[in-house]
Formats: structure tokens, C-alpha cells, sequence
């Protein structure tokens, strides 16, 4: 059985990991870090966006986590997710097996 940070992360799962890397967000905060990111390019759509928590959750990646004590304070009751140890390994592999295609191809087509 493969690891997870052994896996290929989908784009989306890449994402999520990056957006909770630097701070535990809640999924809206998630949403938005990424849509802020990518220049709009990506938009994580509620269900895909809770569905892949629970999976990433479920891989051991990320984790649900109490809300920072900056939290806003307000009637909605928001969940709160951080990287998990297993987590980094995850996207730092990821990122090295990305950055091996970006230096191929450099190699090949130097821009």
C-alpha cells in the first residue's frame, strides 16, 4: 500500500495542502486562498471542497483543529483544518515532482 505522500495529489488536494500549509482556515478561507492564488484559475466549489477535506482527513493529510483564537466570533459555526505532519511530506513531494517537470521542460524549451 502506497503512502499518501507517495501519492500523485490531484491539483485540487495539491491546493487545499498549500492553502493550509502556513495556517489552519476554516473551508471558505480555504476556498478563497486558493481562488486568490490561482487568479481565479481554480475554484473549489463546496462540495468538491468538503468532499476532498473528508478525503484528505481520511489519508491522514489534514485534520479538523480548534479556531485560532483570532477566529472571528460569529453565529456560524466554521470548522477549522491544519496539515498534518503527513500532510507536509505529502505536498512537498508533490511540489518536488512538479518542479522535476517544470526543469524538464526548461530543459528541453528554454524560455
Amino acid at each position: 500500500m502506497q503512502r499518501p505522500s507517495d501519492l500523485d495529489l490531484s491539483p485540487q488536494w495539491f491546493q487545499i495542502l498549500l492553502s493550509l500549509a502556513d495556517q489552519p482556515r476554516h473551508g471558505y478561507g480555504v476556498m478563497s486562498d486558493v481562488l486568490e492564488r490561482t487568479n481565479g484559475r481554480m475554484k473549489l466549489w463546496p462540495g468538491m471542497l468538503y468532499g476532498s477535506l473528508k478525503r484528505l482527513a481520511e489519508a491522514g493529510l489534514v485534520e479538523e483543529t480548534d479556531a485560532p483564537g483570532d477566529a472571528p466570533r460569529d453565529r456560524m459555526e466554521r470548522r477549522f483544518y491544519r496539515i498534518t505532519d503527513e500532510g507536509r511530506r505529502a505536498l512537498a513531494a508533490e511540489t518536488a515532482r512538479l518542479a522535476a517537470y517544470i526543469e524538464a521542460s526548461r530543459s528541453r524549451n528554454p524560455v
